[in-house]
C-alpha cells in the first residue's frame, strides 16, 4: 500500500475529546503498519471553541500534525499552511465535527476520498463518497438512491465505556462513602454559574451527610488557577446569587490538588484526562448541559442536570440562526438572553439522554436554583440507592452499542484500499 493521508476535520472540544480520540486510538489499532499512513487534524472554528482544541489534538499519540482553527480559512480558500505542508497522491478526508461542507471542499481541493460521520443530518450526499450514520434516522432522511454510501455505525459517544475496565477500586477511601462527581463546566459564562453552586450543594449535602466525598474532573482547556477564580469573589460577582460559598485552591504534593470551601467542605480536582476511570467511581453527578450528559450516559452513571438561569445569557450552543445570534460579539448577550427565555419557557428537554429517550429519565432542574433544594434531591438519591440503579439502567438503554469507532475505521482502511 502506498503512503496515505488521512485527514480528519473537527472543531469543538467535544467533538475533539468524545469523536476524534476514538476513531484515532481504533486507526492505530486496523493500521498494524503506521508507517504507510500519516494522520492530520484540520480544526474549523467554532463559536464554542476555547482555542485549546489543537493542543489536545495533538497530544494524542498516533496524531502525525494539527491545523489550528486560525488557520483553516487560509488553506480552506488557498490550500495553503503555515508550515507548507506536503500532501500523498490518496487520502481520504473524515469529518468529525464541524459543517459537513468543509468535507466535500477539502476532498476536492486535495483530489481525496470522502467520510462523514453524522448523528441526525447527512447532507451533500450528492458528492461525498461514504457515510457512517449514529442512528438509522439519518439514513431514512436521504434519497433511497444513494443510500448504499451509508453505514450503520452507532454513536461515538458509546465508545466512552471501551475506555473504563469496569466500576474501579482505585479508592480505597470510598469504600464506606458516597462520592459525587461535579461537572462544573469549561467555558467562562457556565464556570461562573457551575462552580458556585456546586460548592454550595456539596456544603449543604456534607453537612447533613459527612461521609460524602466530592471530586470535579477539570476540563483539559481549564488550569487550575483560572477554575479556583470563579469560586472568589473578587473575581465572580454571582457567588452572592448562588449560596455565598467560595473556595481556595490547594496543593498538597504527592496528593492530587484540591478546592477547601469557606465551609470547610474538600473537593478533589481530577486533573487526569479522560477522567472516566474515576467518573465510574461516583454515584451521582451533576452536571451542566452538553457532551457531559452524553459521556455520562455511556458511563452509565446517574446525573442530574442544572440549569440555572441567575444568568440567563450563560448558554450559547443553540444550532443554525440562533447559535449565530446569540454568539454575536457584543450584542450576542442581549440575543442569548432573549433566546434563552424563550425556549426556557417551551419546557423542551436538554439533556443527551432525555432527548434520546424522548422523556425524562435524568432530572433537569431549570430556573433560579437554590443549593439546599438541590442538596435535598441529591441526599435523597443517594440515601435510596434502588433509584440510582433505575437510572443506570435506563441510561444503559439509550445510550446505544458500542463499537462504532471500530467500523469507522474499518469504512476508512476499505475506501483507501480501493483508491
Amino acid at each position: 500500500m502506498q503512503p496515505t493521508d488521512i485527514v480528519i476535520l473537527s472543531n469543538a472540544p467535544g467533538e475533539v475529546t468524545t469523536w476524534v480520540r476514538p476513531v484515532v486510538k481504533a486507526l492505530e489499532r486496523v493500521f498494524e503498519d503506521r508507517a504507510i499512513i500519516r494522520i492530520s487534524v484540520l480544526l474549523s472554528p467554532c463559536p464554542h471553541s476555547t482555542g485549546k482544541e489543537a493542543e489536545i489534538a495533538s497530544s494524542y499519540p498516533a496524531v502525525d500534525r494539527v491545523l489550528p482553527a486560525t488557520e483553516f480559512w487560509s488553506f480552506l480558500l488557498w490550500g495553503k499552511t503555515k508550515d507548507n505542508w506536503q500532501w500523498h497522491q490518496r487520502g481520504i478526508v473524515v469529518f468529525l465535527g464541524g459543517d459537513q461542507f468543509y468535507t466535500v471542499a477539502i476532498s476536492r481541493r486535495l483530489g481525496y476520498s470522502s467520510l462523514i460521520y453524522t448523528e441526525w443530518d447527512a447532507r451533500w450526499y450528492r458528492f461525498v463518497d461514504r457515510f457512517a450514520a449514529m442512528n438509522q434516522k439519518a439514513i431514512a432522511q436521504v434519497p433511497k438512491s444513494y443510500r448504499y454510501k451509508f453505514s450503520l455505525v452507532g454513536d461515538l459517544m458509546a465508545d466512552v465505556a471501551l475506555e473504563v475496565k469496569s466500576k474501579s477500586k482505585s479508592n480505597p477511601n470510598l469504600t464506606s462513602a458516597f462520592l459525587v462527581g461535579l461537572f462544573v463546566g469549561s467555558k467562562p459564562a457556565k464556570l461562573s454559574q457551575g462552580v458556585p453552586l456546586c460548592l454550595a450543594i456539596a456544603e449543604e449535602i456534607q453537612q447533613q451527610l459527612p461521609q460524602t466525598k466530592f471530586m470535579i474532573p477539570v476540563a483539559p482547556t481549564l488550569d487550575l488557577v483560572t477554575l479556583s477564580n470563579y469560586a472568589s469573589r473578587q473575581h465572580n460577582d454571582l457567588i452572592p446569587s448562588l449560596g455565598n460559598v467560595t473556595a481556595e485552591l490547594v496543593y498538597s504534593t504527592p496528593q492530587p490538588p484540591y478546592l477547601i470551601t469557606s465551609g470547610g467542605t474538600k473537593i478533589e480536582l481530577v486533573t487526569e484526562f479522560p477522567a472516566y476511570q474515576t467518573i465510574v467511581d461516583c454515584q451521582l453527578c451533576l452536571t451542566t448541559v452538553g457532551a457531559n450528559t452524553a459521556e455520562l450516559t455511556a458511563l452509565r452513571v446517574p446525573m442530574i442536570v442544572l440549569l440555572p438561569t441567575q444568568q440567563l445569557d450563560a448558554m450559547r450552543s443553540w444550532d443554525g440562526l440562533p447559535g449565530i445570534l446569540a454568539n454575536l460579539p457584543g450584542i450576542g448577550t442581549v440575543f442569548a438572553k432573549g433566546i434563552n427565555w424563550l425556549v426556557l419557557r417551551q419546557g423542551r428537554l436538554f439533556a443527551w439522554p432525555n432527548i434520546w429517550a424522548g422523556t425524562e429519565i435524568v432530572p433537569e432542574l431549570v430556573g433560579k436554583l437554590e443549593p439546599e433544594t438541590v442538596a435535598q434531591l441529591v441526599l435523597d438519591y443517594l440515601k435510596h440507592p434502588d433509584q440510582l440503579k433505575i437510572m443506570s439502567d435506563r441510561l444503559n438503554v439509550v445510550r446505544g452499542q458500542t463499537g462504532a469507532a471500530e467500523q469507522i475505521a474499518d469504512i476508512i482502511k476499505q475506501e483507501i484500499t480501493k483508491i
